[in-house]
């Protein structure tokens, strides 16, 4: 049956968001084609939200950390800017992270249960 997921990240400027994900943010990758990288993603989970129409189907990517503190000190080390303070969403501590050519991904400290590591 299904054995993973694909995800898509649509960009103004695909080479600097390849450098960010591949030399900033690390991920192991794959050139499938002539520089196009394919990126290995951390473990993945899906939540079902609902939504009125006009948004229904839409898809966000957030990446999750245990110590949002130390993952953003980390980060900001390797040069990456973040578009938001730390707010308290209640489910979780969350941030915004610029991606260049891509706009912002999601990053948060996660206080619900996950469903990453299931068998």
């Amino acid at each position: 049956m299904i054995n993973g997921a694909h995800m898509i990240i649509s960009v103004t400027d695909a080479d600097a968001a390849r450098s960010f994900f591949r030399d900033v943010l690390e991920l192991p990758n794959i050139d499938a084609d002539d520089g196009w990288l394919i990126f290995k993603s951390p473990p993945a989970e899906l939540a079902v939200h609902p939504s009125g129409p006009d948004e229904s189907g839409r898809a966000a990517l957030y990446f999750m950390c245990d110590d949002l503190e130390a993952t953003m000190t980390q980060l900001r080390a390797r040069g990456v800017e973040f578009a938001a303070e730390v707010t308290n969403a209640g489910w979780g501590l969350l941030t915004y992270l610029r991606v260049p050519g891509a706009g912002e991904v999601g990053l948060y400290q996660p206080r619900h249960d996950t469903a990453y590591n299931l068998p």
